[in-house]
């Protein structure tokens, strides 16, 4: 492989902001793997944004893309995964198998997208020191006439059409919004673009506590639930971002609820495998975790803390949530999925399309 621009690229990042700005390119954020994707003659490479090599997990991408792309080509996008007319993160998360059959397996049940939103070079020419404006308008003049599995990422200058993007969007598992400057240069690693998230709160009970990985008396994270149909608590996710002096105080204020009696809390067979397989616990055995101690605290599910959360993933939260306040005027068994918002369901190819 020989290009203008070699891999390893760390790609261009986005920080946090609270509402969409004006005077901005706008996109939907895509809820996948973010990928730089290497491309000369027949070699094709999907590279992680840690650098690592992509293209084993999804060999349907490689073969697929080689007949779509230009020649030679560098481009930043998403690894996606369309399940029923909306992005599935947990179907992408599986691909990241150790087993080559079951790579290929689901390759075939639920082939991978590649959505493209940033053009590095082309052919012998390197475009990150060009402004987005030209960068954009080169990746579009590249990319036309495209089809299943790689898609050009509609784009807007309307800062009211990316309100409505954010809006009605999140229903086909789109993420938010990403706002930059047309007259940005790509800048490898750096945070210089917007990202706007859906948040959303939940009232949740709090379960069990990890303690701090260098603080044994100090809180590493809350372990939250919620309860089911059944009645049944289930492990929905965990808030873990407290300032130092706050992680004390908060192991202090919940010694009181340390339970002794353990084998009675509604997680107490979270070391046996098949309890996870009838129920979600903390603790859960995964290909994410390897050797990682997952040991944890039980408490007696007596309180009722609101956080903050963007969205669901099945029946657990997405991302770590946030932690806003406790709600001592709330019943923990009212703690219920009933509370959570469901976006409006809508069909990621009217997103693709940009209408």
């Amino acid at each position: 492989m020989d290009l203008p621009v070699m891999p390893p690229v760390k790609p261009m990042l986005a920080k946090p902001v609270s509402r969409i700005p004006e005077g901005m390119q706008y996109e939907a954020k895509w809820d996948g793997f973010r990928c730089v994707l290497f491309r000369d003659g027949d070699e094709v490479a999907l590279g992680s944004r840690t650098g690592k090599s992509l293209s084993r997990y999804f060999p349907e991408l490689v073969t697929g893309l080689r007949a779509l792309l230009p020649e030679r080509c560098v481009l930043d996008g998403e690894i996606v995964v369309p399940v029923e007319g909306r992005l599935d993160f947990e179907t992408l998360q599986a691909r990241i198998h150790p087993a080559a059959s079951r790579v290929r397996m689901l390759a075939e049940t639920t082939p991978a997208a590649f959505v493209a939103f940033d053009l590095l070079a082309l052919g012998d020419l390197g475009t990150m020191d060009l402004p987005l404006s030209e960068r954009r308008q080169a990746l579009a003049n590249a990319l036309q006439g495209t089809r299943h599995p790689l898609y050009l990422a509609p784009v807007t200058y309307d800062a009211e059409l990316a309100a409505e993007w954010f809006a009605r969007y999140e229903g086909a598992g789109l993420d938010g919004v990403i706002a930059k400057r047309p007259e940005l240069p790509y800048r490898p690693g750096e945070r210089v673009m917007l990202k706007i998230k859906h948040e959303r709160t939940a009232d949740c009970v709090l379960a069990g506590l990890r303690a701090h990985k260098s603080d044994a008396r100090a809180v590493g994270s809350l372990l939250l639930g919620l309860y089911n149909e059944e009645g049944t608590l289930q492990y929905v996710g965990a808030s873990s971002s407290f300032p130092a002096a706050r992680r004390r105080a908060l192991h202090e204020e919940l010694e009181p609820l340390r339970t002794g009696h353990p084998e009675e809390h509604p997680w107490a067979r979270w070391r046996e495998e098949e309890a996870h397989e009838e129920g979600r616990m903390p603790g859960a055995p995964s290909r994410w975790s390897g050797k990682k101690d997952a040991s944890w605290v039980p408490l007696r599910p007596e309180r009722v803390c609101e956080v903050a959360y963007d969205h669901m993933e099945g029946d657990r939260f997405r991302h770590t949530v946030l932690f806003r306040r406790w709600r001592p005027d709330r019943d923990p068994r009212s703690c219920t999925y009933e509370q959570l918002e469901e976006p409006v369901r809508f069909d990621l190819a009217e997103a693709l399309g940009g209408r």
